[in-house]
């Protein structure tokens, strides 16, 4: 090669844009100056990204996993998030034990030697615990404002953790049910404590996913239930089952004083800020982030079109349709949850079934329900809530009629698996459509009522069943009284009107998810 043409390619290279630079020179010239100027506009957002609202740069976290969502946002699981969600979640799994339990051995209670306990005096039982639940849930948010969520979500699971394994000594029937009541009292505050703490330390992108994976934790809850039953009643005895009601106090509560941080929306708004740039500090938390959750959890200003009490909003001329409707139909979802839940051991026993087989129907029915959250979720993403919500109501309904006849036991299995479906995944998206039909302002006011109603529901649905179980009549006639509520829940949701504003009859101006709105008021 000429010296001259050699030199001409050395300036190429060195001046891309020179005249003696051929296309390949410049393409591959174009290519580094973008790639270098990509890594420096990364490395600014990073740097920015550690930066917290004091202007100190944060050591990168190196445990940050990042997980792509379906719209192709980075949502950022830290460690703190997943600690609080892990933490919380297995709090919820002993709920739905607590709650469970009851209903896997009331075969061996109402055969309990020296008890003399009828099937109406059960179903008075399994009602006292849901209404110290009903109690719970109202007097823990002051409890909350009070001492905390930390603290009152730890407080609550230790009060029912210990108070669960003393039913297991226990030497009457009416002794029995006190401590059920009393323990019902920390349940009731489990749920709603706990959701709020996630909530908090989850990234906002990725809320209602944890919200869901908060209520998954129920029906896992069931399946242990159901699934330790089969084992451990035949061998030992229905007290075995309330002894394991004590490992949370053993595994998660140490656990959770150790390791589970306090709310720094709380302590912001309890004037305990020094405590709150310490945890914020440890966790690696911005701080300046809390602060905008702690403002969003205050209400917009009320306009003049939306003056009065959000009460009678509910029931105003544009509303009460809605609220007449919501309000029983989750009245009929809890009460078909509650009465299998409580009652479909002792009907599948008397139908024949020995106790093992019985309590495997329980397990069967919780497995249903976990799995019918997730199909019930990617189905209303796709059609809307109100259709899916039609169906699920009709698909309950009609699994539990089914149960009524003689069919083959892979048959029966499969029926109850579907009773699951249409229960659970009714309750988790009725929840999910009230939240969208009002506006944010009367959200956590329609989520109120429509829990509160509906948990009368789930308070008479075990004595009124059992008062049927031990009139004489057929074990069916409990299954004709568990869907008749499908039926009604399915008419009402059919009888919702538009929403104010919204382009369909289900107001699906946006995905069918859990709104932020069911988190607050859970």
């Amino acid at each position: 090669m000429p010296l001259a043409t050699a030199c001409d390619n050395l300036r190429a290279r060195a001046h891309p844009r020179s005249p003696h630079a051929s296309p390949r020179h410049r393409t591959e010239a174009n290519t580094a100056r973008r790639r270098d100027r990509f890594t420096v506009r990364e490395r600014a957002e990073r740097a920015r990204a550690r930066t917290d609202q004091r202007g100190i740069v944060m050591p990168e976290d190196r445990n940050t996993e990042h997980k792509r969502t379906e719209t192709g946002r980075n949502v950022t699981w830290s460690p703190v998030s997943l600690l609080v969600v892990g933490i919380c979640l297995v709090t919820i799994i002993a709920d739905g034990y607590d709650v469970v339990v009851f209903g896997a051995v009331i075969p061996s209670l109402l055969r309990e030697p020296g008890w003399h306990l009828t099937t109406a005096g059960a179903g008075v039982i399994g009602a006292l615990a849901l209404l110290g639940m009903f109690v719970g849930s109202l007097t823990v948010g002051a409890l909350t404002d009070r001492f905390g969520r930390r603290k009152t979500l730890i407080g609550c699971l230790a009060w029912f953790s210990v108070l669960t394994g003393l039913c297991a000594v226990t030497p009457s029937p009416e002794m029995f049910g006190l401590l059920r009541f009393v323990a019902g009292l920390g349940l009731g505050g489990v749920l709603p404590t706990a959701t709020a703490l996630t909530g908090e330390y989850s990234d906002r992108r990725s809320r209602n996913l944890v919200y869901a994976a908060m209520l998954s934790g129920f029906p896992l809850g069931g399946i242990l239930a159901g699934f330790a039953g089969t084992h451990l009643i035949p061998e030992f005895g229905w007290h075995a089952m309330f002894l394991i009601g004590l490992v949370p106090l053993v595994l998660v509560v140490p656990v959770a004083c150790l390791y589970l941080p306090e709310s720094i929306v709380f302590l912001l708004a309890s004037g305990q800020r020094a405590e709150a740039e310490k945890i914020a500090a440890r966790w690696h938390v911005p701080l300046e982030t809390q602060v905008q959750v702690g403002k969003a959890d205050v209400p917009a200003p009320a306009s003049e079109s939306d003056t009065g009490s959000p009460v009678a909003r509910l029931f105003s001329r544009a509303y009460v349709r809605a609220t007449v409707c919501f309000l029983p139909s989750t009245f009929m979802c809890l009460f078909m949850i509650y009465g299998v839940n409580t009652w479909l051991p002792e009907i599948m026993r008397r139908a024949g079934y020995p106790l093992g087989s019985a309590l495997s129907f329980l397990l069967v029915f919780n497995i249903g329900g976990a799995v019918g959250m997730l199909v019930v979720s990617l189905a209303a993403d796709r059609l809307g809530s109100k259709p899916i919500l039609v169906a699920t109501f009709l698909l309950a309904s009609t699994s539990v009629v089914l149960l009524s006849l003689r069919l083959p036991t892979a048959a029966l299995y499969t029926l109850v698996a579907l009773g699951g479906v249409g229960t659970m995944g009714t309750q988790t998206f009725l929840l999910a459509y009230v939240s969208k039909h009002y506006p944010v302002r009367m959200g956590a006011t329609a989520m109120g009522w429509t829990l509160g109603f509906g948990r009368l529901g789930s308070v008479l649905a075990p004595p009124l069943l059992g008062l049927i179980l031990g009139s004489g009549l057929a074990f069916r006639w409990d299954f004709y009284a568990l869907a008749v509520p499908g039926l009604l829940g399915a008419a009402l949701i059919t009888l919702v009107p538009r929403a104010p504003g919204t382009r369909s009859a289900d107001g699906r101006e946006a995905p069918d998810t859990v709104s932020p709105v069911v988190e607050e008021a859970a």
